[in-house]
């Protein structure tokens, strides 16, 4: 397999946290939660290109941070966009490798089982994503009421999703629209076919101050 680079997306503000400071930089175990991310894949690969996307105002307050932190993984920091979409298309621009992986910078307990997994398929396929499946009971809001659906039918998305160099720069030459919720949509809509592979249900994001705790129960 050739050169791998990984987009490690950090644009979020907090709105969710309800907190003035971005969640990618709230601390697990005394350390930034992007952090974490970023080491799980150095310590996978320490060849990866290392691209991370945050917002101009953020990049003097992460040069801080590193400080800190004695943070010295190598990566390149690039200027986040209005739009996670805006944000992957800055750092494409960036890539070298033969496979591109995009991350969520707040999925900090990605595992080597699960990047091995991505990156094997991804040697036969063009675009691999992992999901897991839905335990609890799903309604669907329609006209006013909710009705049941099948949760079979459902998979949960997680990230990294992987995508052969073609497929994803094919992929954002089409423009924003709001239906782009992920890169595999937009890479969709170019005419790739989507395999999955099983992902962790470890692989959480954090969104709320009670995923902190449970991330940190995890880690340790």
């Amino acid at each position: 397999m050739g050169k791998t680079s990984i987009i490690i997306t950090a644009g979020g503000i907090g709105r969710r946290m309800k907190s003035s400071l971005p969640k990618q930089f709230l601390l697990i175990n005394e350390k930034p939660i992007l952090m974490h991310t970023i080491e799980k894949f150095y310590h996978y690969n320490p060849n990866f290109e290392l691209i991370l996307t945050l917002p101009d105002d953020w990049h003097l307050f992460w040069e801080e941070l590193m400080a800190e932190h004695d943070f010295r993984i190598p990566h390149r920091v690039v200027s986040g966009g209005e739009q996670r979409y805006h944000s992957v298309k800055n750092a494409l621009n960036h890539c070298t490798g033969e496979n591109i992986l995009v991350h969520d910078g707040v999925r900090p307990i990605v595992d080597h089982e699960l990047i091995s997994r991505c990156l094997e398929k991804l040697q036969e396929k063009d675009v691999v994503i992992p999901v897991v499946p839905i335990h609890e009971s799903m309604r669907q809001n329609k006209d006013g009421q909710t009705i049941s659906v099948n949760r079979m039918d459902y998979v949960i998305v997680q990230t990294p999703q992987c995508f052969r160099r073609e497929a994803i720069m094919k992929g954002y030459e089409k423009d924003f629209h709001e239906r782009v919720t992920d890169d595999a949509t937009i890479v969709e809509e170019a005419g790739f076919f989507i395999d999955t592979v099983q992902g962790s249900e470890n692989n959480i994001k954090i969104t709320h101050y009670d995923d902190l705790k449970i991330a940190e129960a995890i880690l340790n």
